[in-house]
C-alpha cells in the first residue's frame, strides 16, 4: 500500500461508498484487454445512461449472471424470452431498449470476431494500443466526452452497436483503462504508483 493510499487520496467521485471505492482502487482506470471484460464495461456504461454509477455498481453482480459472464456467444444468442425475463428481475436495469442493445452489441462483437481485427483491437486502435494517461487535477476537468470518445462512437455505431454515443463511450474508456483519468493527487495515477 502506498503512503498516498494509506492517507485516503482518491479521486474526489469515489465519495466514501464502499462499493464505489472498491470498483475505484481495483477496477477503474486499468486496461481490460479481454473481450468479454470490454463487452462488459460497454454494457455497464450503457446501463448507467441516465442513472447513478452506485446503481450500476450495485447490479453488477446481477449483470454478471443474467448476461453469462458477458459471453458474447451465449449472449449472442439470446432470444425475446430471455428478454421478457430480464424485463422482470430486478437484479437488473430493466430497459428493453438497454437488453436489446446488450444482446444487439454481442451479436456484432462475433461478427467483429469473423474480421482481421475483432472487438478488443477495434477498440484499442482507438488509442493507438496503449492507455492515454491524463493529468487531471480535479472531477470538475474531466469532459463528458472527447474527439476520441467521439470517434469510437462513430466506429462503434458504423459497425451496429448500440447505446455507444460520444459520453457513453468515454466513461467506458475511462472505465476499461484506454484513458487514465484519475486525479494527480489520487495514488491510482501512474505517476503515484508504487515500485
Amino acid at each position: 500500500m502506498s503512503d498516498l493510499q494509506a492517507e485516503g487520496y482518491r479521486c474526489q467521485w469515489a465519495g466514501q461508498d464502499a462499493l464505489n471505492v472498491a470498483y475505484h482502487d481495483q477496477d477503474w482506470g486499468r486496461p481490460v484487454r479481454s473481450e468479454s471484460g470490454l463487452f462488459e464495461a460497454l454494457t455497464l456504461e450503457g446501463a448507467q445512461a441516465g442513472l447513478s454509477w452506485l446503481t450500476i455498481l450495485r447490479k453488477r453482480d446481477g449483470y454478471r449472471e443474467l448476461f453469462s459472464g458477458f459471453d458474447p456467444e451465449q449472449v449472442a444468442a439470446y432470444g425475446e424470452g430471455d428478454v421478457e425475463r430480464m424485463l422482470q428481475d430486478p437484479r437488473i436495469v430493466r430497459h428493453r431498449g438497454k437488453i436489446e442493445a446488450t444482446i444487439n452489441n454481442a451479436r456484432q462483437i462475433l461478427r467483429l470476431r469473423e474480421q482481421e481485427s475483432g472487438f478488443v483491437d477495434l477498440v484499442w486502435a482507438s488509442v493507438n494500443h496503449k492507455p492515454k494517461v491524463n493529468h487531471r487535477k480535479s472531477l470538475a476537468e474531466l469532459p463528458a466526452q472527447t474527439p476520441v470518445s467521439s470517434a469510437l462512437s462513430k466506429t462503434l455505431k458504423q459497425h451496429g452497436f448500440r447505446f455507444v454515443g460520444p459520453t457513453t463511450c468515454y466513461a467506458f474508456m475511462q472505465a476499461a483503462g484506454l484513458v487514465n483519468d484519475h486525479e494527480t493527487r489520487c495514488f491510482c495515477h501512474p505517476n503515484n504508483a508504487d515500485g
